[in-house]
């Protein structure tokens, strides 16, 4: 690989958000790592990619053995240059927290915060032997304020933002930038899923009640931005950008419509066991 092309290393590169930045970012001449659970699905993302500008690492986040060996055999690649991170593997799973199961709970945990926090682990020598490089989070617009029916997933999507939070200020003298993207409802497999009761899809279910629902589209741009710009939160759609001021600003009429939108929709049936 050419010295100078930036190269991002992506987890949950298989499908949705990771998939999008990929080709983004391989649009615009980086070299991508690839890196899921999902064989046949980095496969797909890959022959989405110019010829020679990607490479494919079976990887299990919660595994910091696979970790290694993923970070080891991509920088076989970059010439030893990892210029982004992007620590986006994630799960939704919800319903009312008596009603979880304890292997719900556990697995929400251990991919959607320790599995980022083995990536940034995995990943510090790279990024810090790296000039003007980043470590970007995929948190939610569920980081913002805390969803009814979704407690341990928002709880796992507030602890991603503080992780870059925290980060930021930690990784500031290795000239490492953190940030953190916090999407609204988003069209990927995480709302795909037919909730109970209803042939509705999840998506079809929130642009029937009057919810934003944005296209795939919108991520490869909004990452770029959050990499190269200098806001440590990079809110993604109009839902997320509304949910942040209304969060700051109008707490109180933000829970009153939070509570109404979660007990009438569903959502922790919408997002049950799908990947983002």
């Amino acid at each position: 690989m050419s010295e100078t092309r930036k190269s991002i290393f992506i987890t949950g590169g298989a499908s949705g958000l990771g998939r999008e930045v990929a080709r983004f970012f391989a649009g615009k001449g980086w070299f991508v790592g690839i890196a899921d659970v999902n064989q046949i699905g980095m496969q797909e993302t890959a022959a989405m990619l110019p010829a020679g500008q990607s490479s494919i690492h079976k990887l299990d986040v919660t595994d910091r053995r696979q970790w290694k060996e993923a970070v080891a055999e991509f920088a076989e690649q970059t010439g030893g240059a990892m210029h982004v991170l992007f620590n986006n593997a994630g799960i939704g799973s919800g319903g009312p927290i008596q009603e979880m199961t304890d292997e719900e709970i556990d697995q929400l945990i251990a991919i959607n915060i320790t599995g980022c926090i083995n990536g940034t682990r995995a990943c510090f020598e790279l990024l810090k032997n790296t000039e003007e490089s980043c470590v970007l989070y995929t948190a939610s617009a569920a980081g913002i304020y805390g969803v009814a029916d979704l407690s341990v997933y928002s709880a796992t999507k507030f602890a991603v933002r503080g992780l870059a939070e925290s980060h930021d200020l930690e990784f500031q003298k290795y000239g490492i930038k953190s940030r953190s993207l916090m999407p609204g409802f988003v069209d990927t497999n995480i709302i795909a899923g037919v909730s109970e009761g209803t042939n509705m899809s999840g998506k079809e279910m929130l642009e029937d009640a009057g919810i934003l629902v944005s296209p795939v589209s919108i991520i490869g741009p909004a990452a770029w931005e959050a990499v190269h710009g200098n806001k440590i939160h990079t809110p993604v759609n109009k839902m997320a950008k509304q949910l942040a001021f209304a969060a700051r600003w109008m707490p109180g009429k933000l829970r009153k419509q939070n509570t109404g939108l979660t007990g009438d929709l569903k959502l922790g049936d919408m997002v049950a066991s799908h990947q983002e």
